[in-house]
């Protein structure tokens, strides 16, 4: 199959890579779109030191697989856990200690013809649902997971910290809350954006110490250091940014000022289709371009630049 395979140094399209085996207790997916995300480029730049196949957001159909879902259009959980060990058996499945995370840690992501995912993990879509809304199931259910940690802080005044993907979806899921929102926007196409989306954009520096809520989307090391600075006492953040490289930031602060800090990661994929099928977030004014596989490597380049929205990758076009 044709598929982007990262070695640990560069970035190469194939056009023979075996195609994966339908293991016990797992499905085989043709991917019909996946999508680019900050966690993608900073896999290039090192994170996690993984090597394979990059992508965990994708949307496709299932061609391998229990005759219940054969043919079904599908979005996957991106953590692979052994649903065995104590941690799986409480409920913690995405914190599985010996879990693999597709295109991240361990496991063929979804930049490729097929995708091997296990069964537990597929969603089917809705009929209502077109694959580009479908495809950011995946970072929604992550934006979302930002809400459900948070609750107690619904209604207050929040702050977004970047105004990429991720951070406009938290931005909407945090504003159909009830929060009073604001994002950080240094990019001006970033703000037109966000305004384009009903969000209210700020310019850089945020206030001082005036958010119940910050949410560090940023992408850059640099956030969490600005979150800390612009969070009132006894307020939340909330660290969406994985990064290659590494924080160095004062934490004194969040012990002087009783600061809840909050790392955020995976959420729950159920809410986001039903989100996604309301149209209670808007997705598309967030894409940008759809390329087909072989121009995927120029697509991840094009990705990272500043001001960039959704790239999203065919490979199967």
């Amino acid at each position: 199959m044709r598929a982007l395979i990262w070695d640990g140094a560069r970035l190469r399209l194939v056009d023979d890579a075996p195609d994966p085996a339908c293991l016990p207790g797992t499905v085989l997916v043709r991917v019909k779109l996946a999508g680019i995300c900050s966690t993608d480029l900073q896999i290039l730049r090192g994170y996690m030191g993984f090597t394979g196949i990059p992508g965990h957001e994708f949307v496709g159909e299932v061609v391998s697989g229990p005759g219940s879902l054969h043919g079904r259009r599908v979005v996957g959980e991106i953590n692979f856990s052994c649903r065995r060990c104590p941690d799986c058996l409480a409920g913690r499945t995405r914190h599985c200690p010996t879990r693999t995370v597709m295109g991240i840690l361990g496991a063929d992501g979804a930049f490729a013809e097929i995708v091997r995912v296990p069964i537990e993990n597929v969603h089917p879509v809705p009929d209502t649902v077109p694959d580009t809304v479908a495809v950011f199931a995946e970072p929604l259910a992550a934006a979302i997971e930002a809400c459900d940690q948070t609750a107690s802080f619904a209604g207050g005044r929040s702050l977004v910290i970047g105004a990429g993907k991720l951070g406009l979806l938290v931005a909407q899921t945090l504003g159909a809350r009830g929060d009073r929102v604001e994002v950080l926007c240094r990019n001006p196409r970033a703000r037109g954006v966000a305004e384009l989306l009903g969000l209210n954009a700020v310019s850089p520096p945020p206030r001082p110490r005036g958010y119940d809520l910050v949410v560090d989307a940023s992408g850059d090391p640099a956030g969490l250091a600005l979150a800390i600075d612009a969070v009132r006492p006894l307020g939340a953040v909330v660290l969406k940014t994985t990064v290659a490289g590494r924080h160095e930031v004062d934490l004194s602060p969040l012990v002087i000022d009783e600061v809840t800090l909050i790392g955020s990661r995976c959420g729950r994929f159920d809410a986001a289709l039903e989100a996604l099928a309301a149209e209670r977030v808007r997705v598309l004014p967030l894409l940008e371009q759809i390329a087909p596989l072989e121009e995927g490597i120029e697509a991840l380049e094009r990705a990272g630049h500043a001001g960039a929205l959704k790239f999203l990758l065919q490979p199967n076009a």
